[in-house]
């Protein structure tokens, strides 16, 4: 991942570092978490694994090749260009990984960041399981940092419910799923540590989650769920002065990206 410009007190939008970076993305199924739980010398014993089990067969990683057009330094100085025939842009060939979340099973639809994809020339899904396939943008919104994708034959793949994001409170219990620095699945847990945050100098709609359940890069993406393994954000960006965890992160509200994608999928 690499933060894009310059950031307020470090803040890094977690977008895919090319060449071999990783982002994620996750949704979460609408199962009791604690509905069973393991025992221990005969006392049950706190897990969030039966609820676990439910959700991260619907986290997808997305593989990601595209170019990235940028202005050629030596096309703008006079010398090089009365001598020499510069081109006016150069086109770099890219790859970063990331992560998606299964929204619909029956038409196959995955949401993710846009700045995921926006360079994107080929897109691959992969399934926990291992299954692979080839993804069709279906569209993008990039002031709110959603898009929307398209698998074929998918079969019966999981999908996750959205939640409320609109209820959610500071001090509830968070889990985030995805891909920190390319390790594979890799949950984390927390609280909603605050709501509604502006200000950070992202671009785009800034109206975001903010929690403490570690988010690196390759989070990007991924998803925000609760304990009843339903999806309430979209984790995009921390805060961070190196572009480690640090314990504050932010997602994407769930109601304003699915807002997003219903528009998305309503146009196209």
């Amino acid at each position: 991942m690499i933060a894009s410009g310059a950031r307020p007190h470090g803040l890094a939008i977690l977008r895919p570092r090319f060449f071999g970076l990783l982002l994620l993305v996750v949704f979460g199924f609408a199962t009791p978490a604690a509905s069973t739980l393991p025992t221990f010398a005969g006392g049950p014993v706190p897990s969030l694994a039966p609820l676990l089990k439910q959700v991260t067969p619907a986290v997808v990683n997305i593989a990601v090749r595209g170019r990235v057009r940028e202005d050629n330094p030596l096309a703008q100085d006079p010398f090089f260009r009365q001598f020499f025939d510069m081109p006016e842009q150069i086109v770099h060939e890219v790859q970063a990984t990331g992560s998606g979340v299964i929204v619909d099973s029956k038409r196959g639809y995955v949401l993710t960041n846009n700045h995921l994809i926006e360079h994107a020339t080929a897109i691959q899904v992969t399934t926990k399981d291992d299954r692979r396939f080839v993804a069709r943008l279906i569209g993008r919104d990039r002031r709110n940092d959603i898009a929307v994708l398209q698998i074929e034959d998918g079969g019966a793949l999981p999908a996750l419910p959205f939640g409320d994001s609109d209820a959610l409170e500071v001090g509830d219990f968070v889990v985030a799923i995805g891909n920190p620095f390319g390790l594979g699945q890799t949950v984390t847990s927390g609280i909603v540590s605050a709501l509604g945050r502006n200000g950070l100098g992202i671009e785009g709609r800034e109206d975001f989650i903010q929690t403490d359940a570690s988010i690196n890069p390759g989070n990007s993406g991924g998803a925000l769920i609760d304990l009843r393994g339903r999806l309430v954000g979209i984790n995009t960006a921390i805060l961070s002065p190196d572009g480690g965890n640090v314990g504050i992160g932010f997602a994407i509200p769930i109601n304003r990206a699915r807002r997003a994608m219903e528009q998305i999928v309503s146009s196209h």
